[in-house]
This record gives C-alpha cells, structure tokens and sequence, in this order.
C-alpha cells in the first residue's frame, strides 16, 4: 500500500520532506534544511527516523535551501540514490549547497573564536567536502517533460514560477496495476511578475499536498517600483544606508531589475550599490544564460552592470570596506531571513544609526532575525552580541516570490474534480488553519493539516 511520511514542511515553512513508498520502494520529495527557531534547527542535527540507505531516489521541485540542504546530510548518512533535479535546480545547487557548507564553516570557527556557542567544540551541520559529495550523486531531468524514476513512479514537472528551474511534480505511483497521482505543489510563485513565466495549475490529483506559506493573507497590492523609490529616496535624504537582506536566488534578480528601472526612469538618485554576495553574483550568470525560464521583452536582460554604480564584492576584504561607507548607498546582502551570511555584518554596523533603513523583502520565519525585526525588536542578537535597533524597518510584501492566499487558490482553480485529499504544508500554523477554511469554502474539498513524522495511507 503506498504511504507518505511527511519528514518536514509539516506545521512549519521549512524542512521540506516527503516520503513516498510503493511496492517496498523509497522515493524522497525535496530534502530541506530546517531554519529559523533553535527547536527547528536541532531537528537537522537529529537522526531521520528512517533508514537513509533504503531511501532509492531523491526527487527535488527546486533549489531553494529549505528544500534542497539537508541533502549534504542524507548523504553522509548513508544515502547513495541519485538525486533528480532538472538542469537550472542543479546549477543553482551547485552553488547553493556549498555556500550553506561554507557558511556553516564559518559560523563555527566564529562561534569557537567567541565562545558564544554551548558545544565544545562548535561543528559544522555538514563541511564543503560533504556538499561536493551531494552534488556529485545529482542527475538531470527534463524540466517540462515526463521522465519515468521506475515502475513504480513516474514524474511531469510543470513551471511554478517561483525562482529559476522551480517546478510543481505530477507524481504517478504504480502499484498493484492501480495509478495514483500525487501533486506536489513545491512553492508556488506569483503571477504576472517580472522576469519569470506564471506557475501553471495542476487539472487532476488524486492527492494534493498545497504549501501555505501565505495561506492566511494577501500581498500587498500597489506599485513595487513606487515602493522601492520611496524607501530609497526617504533614506537618502536622512543620509543613511539602505540594507536590503536578500535571498541570492530570484530575489536579488528582481531587485536589481526594479533598481535599473527605477535608475532608467530617474526616479532614484545615482547611489552606489554593493551587492554584496559572490552567490547572489554567480545566481544572476545563471539567469543570464537561462533566458528560455522568464518572460522579459528581448531589449530587458538582467545584467546587474545596468545598474549604475555597482559594486560586486565578492571577497572578504572588498565587504569588509563597505564598512568604510558614510554617504547613502544602498547594500544587497544574504541571508534574506537574516540567519546568517555577511548581511549580519553589515546590520551590525547599520542598524544602530537611526539614519538607516533595513527593507525586509520576503519571508521571514518564525525565529528568524528577519521575524524579530518585523516584530519590533528593540535588539538583535548578532554573533553573540545584542545590536541596538536603531533604524527604520520597513517590509515591501510586493517581492514575496510565493503566491499569496488568492494566487494560491487561483493555483487550484483548474483541477477538474475534487482530489481524495488535500494535504496543507509549508506554512505556520495560523496559514494553514485559515487556508484550510479558504478551501473548504471555496472547493468543499477533504483538507488534512499533517504533523511532523506523520504517516498516511495514499489508498484510503
């Protein structure tokens, strides 16, 4: 009988794991890194309670940390199936998971340097070795193209429109002669957006599992270039730096399209930007070379050269000088939850001058130094020191590359019958209980909230 475990994203937003078994065989759905509170991350440090090596195939939706960067850690574990990605959801991998290890690295000597850390000595989740190990077990699939795993599943990835190569799965399980298909939504982008095609809708699923990242409202409606000026010109004329935490994949892109826009149009002054991210750098090559994945008109591209008085910094020491910085400017820096990565740094040095401003542009987990933010922090523990918050905060919800609550039940509109079942993941608690009443409103469907390591029945 085919079961599904879900091993992560249950009742969180991170962690994303489902575990798929037919006829005897393993088939994991994305392989994510917990983030955010110390409960979740402690959860990448305990034992799976699964045995790793009878886990045959990793199949991953996309790139994303939280879906694809605990894979350093399967494999170590025992793990020695291919993992099944599409050509961009590698590339993008090819940088993501060793920047994770790096960081990681890094976060552990710093934290041995301090001695702000209870484990003596501090240890890296997974190093750089472990991640090139990962990476070394990945095989290309077709992005839109059905490809058969084995005879008891069969995959068609569909476009989610949420960063580069991001796809939703059409899973078909085999077994006893009886096909059942399992819809998985990944994460689900916006429609009508910059650079990006539109997610397309799913027409049938026996079972669906939805995430529910924005389940409970709506983005923000209006301009997001107006926004951006506003935020911009604001901290300009205070004389202060503008901060901008930012995931390096899509998120950066995005920005830095509005950003040569906004220059083209005159709408900003000409201040110096540092993109401060040698993978938000390498990132926009990729999209670069990606040109069939996003709709822009053939005069736009995405060159962050556009953009007048850029900086790149890829080394330590060209980040370290921004620090050197007095006039305005505006400094794109990962992480975008503010968990870690050299955005620390330069928050450290910002946030106490009341002239600055730090503009939140995505999800931010609970736990996250972007949530506590949000939440009016008056403080912010930084390697191990508390940070005065003296800058202005301000969130632009227009950026979100995950759907809002209406985008998402757009996303349904188009199954043709009501599925068995709806499994809601990949939200906080409060998402999901209000976009579980969204759909039994609206579709009278069956919806089932997993907990973690719950396990279900496929054929019930």
């Amino acid at each position: 009988m085919a079961k599904i475990t879900f091993l992560g994203a249950a009742r969180t937003v991170t962690g994303s794991k489902y575990l798929i078994e037919a006829e005897g065989k393993r088939l994991l759905i994305d392989c994510g890194l917990f983030e955010g509170s110390k409960d979740l991350k402690q959860r990448n440090w305990d034992r799976i309670p699964v045995d790793v090596a009878s886990i045959d195939w990793v199949l991953l939706t996309h790139a994303h940390i939280d879906h694809t960067g605990y894979l350093p850690r399967l494999v170590r574990s025992g793990f020695r199936g291919p993992i099944y990605a599409n050509v961009a959801t590698r590339e993008l991998c090819e940088l993501l998971l060793p920047d994770s290890a790096h960081l990681q690295e890094e976060d552990a000597q710093f934290a041995a340097r301090k001695a702000y850390s209870s484990h003596k000595p501090p240890l890296p989740l997974y190093t750089l070795a472990e991640s090139q190990a990962a990476l070394a077990q990945f095989r290309d699939i077709p992005s839109n193209a059905p490809f058969t795993i084995s005879s008891q599943f069969s995959v068609r990835p569909h476009q989610a429109g949420h960063i580069l190569g991001a796809t939703w799965l059409e899973l078909t399980i085999t077994e006893n002669n009886k096909q059942t298909v399992v819809v998985f939504s990944g994460d689900v982008g916006r429609y009508d957006q910059p650079i990006l095609k539109d997610p397309e809708s799913p027409t049938h699923a026996d079972i669906l599992l939805c995430e529910s990242t924005y389940g409970d409202r709506d983005h923000e409606t209006g301009s997001v270039a107006d926004a951006l000026a506003d935020v911009i010109n604001s901290t300009a004329k205070r004389g202060g730096a503008l901060v901008i935490p930012a995931f390096a994949v899509d998120r950066t892109q995005l920005l830095m399209y509005y950003l040569r826009v906004l220059q083209e149009q005159e709408k900003i002054p000409q201040l110096p930007v540092y993109l401060d991210s040698p993978m938000a750098i390498n990132t926009t090559i990729l999209y670069i070379r990606h040109r069939t994945d996003y709709d822009l008109k053939p005069q736009e591209n995405l060159d962050p050269l556009n953009a007048q008085q850029v900086h790149m910094t890829r080394t330590v020491e060209d980040s370290k000088k921004i620090n050197d910085v007095v006039s305005p400017c505006i400094i794109i820096s990962a992480s975008g939850m503010i968990t870690g990565g050299r955005v620390l740094h330069h928050l450290a040095r910002r946030l106490p001058d009341s002239r600055s401003t730090v503009l939140l542009v995505g999800y931010q987990a609970e736990g996250s130094g972007g949530r506590a933010l949000l939440d009016g922090a008056r403080y912010l523990r930084i390697h191990g020191e508390e940070v005065p918050v003296r800058a202005q905060v301000v969130e632009i919800g227009q950026l979100s590359a995950h759907a809002g609550r209406s985008e998402l039940l757009r996303w349904l509109s188009c199954l043709q019958a009501l599925p068995r079942q709806t499994f809601l993941v990949h939200g906080e608690p409060n998402a999901l209980d209000s976009f579980r009443n969204a759909i039994a409103s609206q579709y009278h469907w069956p919806v089932t909230i997993p907990d973690y390591l719950q396990s279900f029945d496929l054929d019930l």
